[in-house]
């Protein structure tokens, strides 16, 4: 082993290198600035300049990505930490690997703030909203074939959307386009080729579909050194946003190279769901071998075959028919052959993982087994039935969320609390279970006042400052947390009075729905939220798509699969929720419930002030929200918890800032 030579001199001097390297190097445009300049030009109906910025934008964001890959996986090559055995051998590795990387990076792109983006934007590039624009723009370019590729595009992120699947049936019956337009530019190397061979394998068309599954799997591969090079990057720690948390140097690092960890066991999930999907295709990288296997077979090529097989072993140990099939080539050919290389490589790489994750998480007690399944099992990972458990998995972080309270039965029907109170529909009316819908649960005073306080945050600063909402282009979106009106309270920003009686409405709200469904335990706020939707003058023709797409309150729902899939990024832990109104005068806006296949209406409801519906925030509730085509739709959007953990602070009586704002000299009734 090479001694690795070094001075706390060295050390500094390379950290202060790193602090003044200088960024003149790259010139590459932030994306989310190209962004904000092609929806502006957009909304004046520049639609040559929405292309040109939206296409930079697009160019900017996947050349930061690839940038951001090279340099780490070559400074991680430069600087191993092999050697790194003493506390200053690692800090040397990690400042001599951050200066490399802050080197290549600022070289390719510029100063590294210049890129740092917030999360909606990001969301917005993940959910590929640009592509609606860009659709947009160059069907009013007549661009007809370009047009047809960004609606394709989008449509492949967004099956959901009503308004893209009628734009896409419109472009293939226009002249001028033809179905080779219909591209997916965001198309993943390794499933398009893994798609194309599994075509081939079906028609019979074996040695074309090997040399596609081959292809597939080293697209695969390389796609998961480039997903986990990605995590090598900071790394949110929600505890440490807590206000109690203190951390050590040690902890810190700990907590940082956990969540690291973590990040890469999830470019299993990544790697192999779909865009536009909730859930990962089940068993992805094992069936490539298993086609693979069979393909090889019917070409007599039964050594490659048995290679073949021997891998698909490795991740399902003992499978009955794939072991058969080994006994049966290994007759055939007169020897033995061993898995493929890359294979068992990939797996002992997880193993390895492994034993730091059960070094570092309090979460995970239990001992190294042999075998895949016992594997994911001890990763934290939640198998259903009819899975062997290599795809759909929960990490240990969010395993917590699926041990809650007993299941309660499912009762309604119960006191409404208050004497003005009104019930308009049961869930049998409302075609469902645990649905309810009340009037009267506000007066017309309070609905105005609440409203007024929602501009007036807003104008302050707060919610989203008026703009686009996050689903639909073609409304604004504005928004209050309880929290922050607390606070604009006490600081005289707002009436204290207005932020009170958001505070008792939806203390109102809660009570009801506990009672009215008989809980035989407390309902906890879990997040309450006063927003305003206005509908965009000027781009409400023919629309048809929705305000809010139909969702499920605390699972993942997927029309195709007809589920709702319980676990990440989903907000397991919700177990009510509920809409409170508090006008009626606009158009649009009716509040819906569907079946799971997100399409079938079951249920229809429009607003009006003091109007309040309730249910339960599970699959069996699918709801959204229409269009708002004209004025201004206010509401408050309560959520809420049966588990105490997730309870939302600022709405319990023993709050700090409960007591401050309403136990002071500042507030009197």
């Amino acid at each position: 082993m090479d001694v690795v030579h070094f001075s706390i001199g060295s050390i500094l001097s390379i950290a202060l290198q790193a602090l003044l390297l200088s960024s003149s190097y790259g010139s590459l445009e932030p994306y989310d600035l190209l962004y904000n300049n092609a929806v502006e030009a957009f909304y004046r109906k520049d639609y040559k300049d929405v292309v040109r910025h939206m296409e930079g934008a697009l160019r900017s964001y996947a050349e930061v990505r690839q940038t951001k890959v090279r340099c780490r996986l070559r400074c991680q090559n430069q600087h191993p930490f092999d050697s790194a055995s003493m506390d200053l051998q690692f800090f040397d590795v990690v400042l001599r690997r951050s200066y490399c990387q802050n080197e290549c990076i600022e070289e390719k792109v510029g100063t590294q703030s210049m890129h740092k983006i917030s999360e909606d934007v990001i969301q917005d590039f993940h959910r590929r909203i640009p592509y609606n624009y860009l659709q947009l723009a160059y069907q009013k370019l007549k661009q007809l074939d370009k047009a047809a590729a960004a609606a394709h595009t989008y449509f492949q992120a967004n099956p959901e959307s009503v308004e893209m699947d009628q734009n896409l049936e419109q472009y293939k019956a226009l002249e001028g386009t033809d179905l080779d337009h219909f591209v997916d530019r965001e198309a993943r190397p390794h499933q398009r080729s893994f798609s194309a061979g599994v075509k081939l394998y079906d028609n019979a068309n074996y040695e074309e579909a090997i040399s596609l599954f081959e292809e597939a799997l080293q697209e695969y591969y390389r796609a998961d050194v480039e997903c986990r090079a990605l995590c090598q990057g900071p790394q949110r720690f929600e505890e440490q946003d807590h206000i109690l948390y203190r951390y050590s140097l040690y902890q810190l690092i700990s907590d940082h190279f956990t969540q690291v960890l973590h990040c890469e066991h999830e470019c299993v999930r990544d790697l192999s769901t779909r865009p536009g999907r909730l859930s990962p295709m089940e068993n992805y990288l094992p069936l490539h071998y298993d086609y693979l296997q069979f393909a090889y077979y019917q070409l007599n090529m039964v050594e490659e075959a048995l290679a073949c097989a021997q891998s698909y072993l490795l991740f399902h140990e003992g499978d009955e028919f794939m072991t058969e099939n080994v006994e049966y080539y290994r007759e055939a050919i007169g020897h033995d052959l061993k898995p493929r290389e890359k294979a068992e490589w990939y797996l002992r790489r997880h193993e390895q993982e492994l034993e730091l994750l059960m070094i570092g998480s309090d979460n995970m007690h239990v001992e190294l087994t042999e075998g895949v399944t016992s594997y994911w099992n001890s990763l934290g990972c939640l198998i259903p039935s009819g899975t062997d458990g290599w795809m759909e998995y929960v990490p240990i972080s969010e395993k917590k969320n699926f041990t809650l309270a007993p299941p309660q039965e499912l009762r309604e029907g119960g006191p409404l609390v208050y004497d003005s109170v009104q019930l308009i529909q049961n869930s049998q009316a409302l075609n469902g279970t645990q649905r309810v819908l009340l009037d009267d649960v506000m007066s017309v005073e309070e609905c105005a006042e609440l409203k007024n306080l929602a501009h007036t945050i807003t104008m302050a600063g707060d919610g989203y400052r008026g703009k686009m909402s996050p689903h639909t282009p073609n409304e604004r979106f504005e928004g209050a947390t309880v929290l922050k009106a607390l606070q604009y309270g006490y600081e005289g920003r707002v009436p204290l009075k207005s932020a009170r009686l958001f505070y008792d409405v939806s203390e109102r709200a809660r009570r009801i729905i506990e009672s009215y469904f008989l809980l035989n335990s407390t309902l906890h706020f879990s997040y309450t939220h006063l927003v305003c939707r206005t509908a965009i003058t000027g781009q409400q023709d023919h629309r048809n798509d929705l305000s809010h797409p139909i969702h499920a309150d605390n699972c993942l729902l997927d029309p195709e699969a007809n589920e709702c899939w319980k676990e990440a990024p989903a907000y397991t832990y919700r177990d009510y929720s509920a809409l409170l109104y508090l006008n009626g005068d606009f158009e649009g806006g009716e509040f819906i419930f569907t079946e799971m296949d997100a399409k079938t209406v079951t249920a229809q409801v429009k607003p009006k002030c003091g109007r309040m519906v309730g249910f339960s925030s599970g699959g069996e509730n699918p709801h959204g929200v229409r269009a708002v085509t004209r004025g201004q739709r206010c509401a408050v959007a309560l959520w809420f918890t049966l588990d105490p953990l997730f309870r939302e602070l600022v709405n319990c009586h023993d709050d700090p800032i409960y007591h401050n704002i309403f136990h002071s000299d500042t507030y009197r009734g």
